[in-house]
């Protein structure tokens, strides 16, 4: 399958000289973007861990499934909304093919499972520890922490997954559309940036529960 884009990301534009040699070093197997459905048999296991835990009503076992989901989470969108993003609107143009092609099939497992299991085996665990009964001021603290994990994941599974499939299928068209990739790009580096500093203020909320409220 030949991927001819101009752009990948929409950031940056190239020269005749560039985009030409593009057009002759970008040639991708079909092998290379095809989706692994085998990565559902992770998810399943990730999703199973959390059900285990919410069922097993162990404190730590159950903090442990949302703490390292977690960290997963945060991690990967700092990473990809502050380094990635950035660096992807500056190299040449077969790099930045070569990694989306490559990235997107893949994230679209890892993110929408990170999304569904942090917040929920965070308010499994809320309740299990009885935050949902707090008074306020200090109940605020729990609210501001469900409101902003709400947004995460509705943006996780509304939001990032949709821009993933759509530039998969748009990479496997004979001619790709390498405006239209750009902009969804461009959609998906914001709202991972975004993400990313929603979650620095849930590390903040997370740390006063941790040293009490």
């Amino acid at each position: 399958m030949n991927v001819r884009l101009r752009f990948i990301t929409g950031l940056h534009n190239f020269g005749a000289t560039d985009y030409d040699s593009a057009m002759i070093t970008s040639s991708v197997s079909d092998a290379d973007i095809r989706i692994d459905w085998r990565n559902l048999i992770w998810v399943a296991l990730a999703l199973a861990a959390m059900i285990a835990a919410i069922l097993s009503t162990n404190d730590w076992f159950l903090n442990f499934v949302h703490v390292i989901t977690g960290l997963l989470w945060t991690g990967i969108d700092l990473f990809m909304g502050f380094v990635i993003g950035p660096i992807m609107r500056r190299v040449a143009f077969p790099v930045r093919q070569a990694i989306t092609i490559r990235l997107m099939p893949r994230m679209m497992f890892i993110l929408p499972t990170l999304a569904v299991i942090a917040p929920t085996a965070g308010w499994f665990l809320a309740v299990q520890q009885g935050y949902l009964e707090l008074a306020f001021p200090e109940l605020w603290w729990l609210i501001a922490a469900l409101a902003i994990t709400t947004i995460l994941s509705i943006q996780g599974v509304a939001v990032l997954l949709p821009t993933n499939i759509m530039v998969y299928l748009e990479m496997r068209k004979s001619e790709p559309d390498g405006e239209r990739i750009g902009r969804l790009m461009r959609r998906y580096v914001r709202v991972v940036a975004f993400q990313g500093s929603m979650q620095v203020l849930i590390i903040i909320i997370m740390s006063r529960f941790a040293t009490g409220l």
